[in-house]
């Protein structure tokens, strides 16, 4: 159910208002390639309301492919995988990556507190650094031809596995 947002306020008043509300779980975006893909992303992060997306060696261009939303994200822009590594320090790093999954994504049972959801470029996926100090990686199956989802229908899936379990029947207290 869409929430009554003051989308006409200041992008910093919808912030502090969306903010109480934001889940505990981010996204970052490791050298997605593509300005589209992550306007695409920061607009999917806004309706599951993510804590906020890093772009991580990210080119700019964005803001018109996120149709305005990106003014409404806290967007974290990081210039390197070290300069992430050290951010996102102590929290759960999770890796979407298919060739290199350790698991489903569908067998995920939680996801934990203040995970960091991560993905890499359609082309490239993420770089063995980011592979290696993650917690997990997960994979979402695809029965087709190609051998990867587009950036944004991943994220999306992801977010959206998340979200169902943190709000599966029971699970809020």
């Amino acid at each position: 159910m869409p929430l009554d947002t003051p989308i006409d306020d200041d992008p910093a008043a919808v912030r502090e208002a969306l903010a109480p509300l934001r889940n505990d779980f981010s996204v970052a975006l490791v050298a997605p390639g593509n300005p589209f893909a992550i306007g695409g992303v920061i607009r999917v992060a806004h309706n599951f309301l993510a804590r906020d997306v890093m772009l991580v060696a990210a080119e700019d261009g964005y803001p018109k492919a996120s149709m305005g939303m990106h003014r409404y994200e806290q967007i974290v822009r990081l210039p390197d995988v070290e300069t992430f590594l050290r951010t996102v320090k102590g929290r759960p790093v999770w890796a979407v990556e298919k060739d290199h999954a350790r698991r489903s994504i569908h067998a995920v049972e939680r996801f934990p507190r203040d995970v960091v959801l991560t993905f890499g470029s359609e082309r490239f996926g993420l770089p063995p650094e980011i592979l290696d100090a993650a917690d997990d990686v997960v994979g979402i199956a695809i029965y087709g031809v190609n051998h990867s989802l587009p950036l944004v229908v991943a994220a999306g899936i992801a977010m959206h596995e998340w979200a169902r379990r943190r709000y599966a029947p029971g699970s809020i207290a």
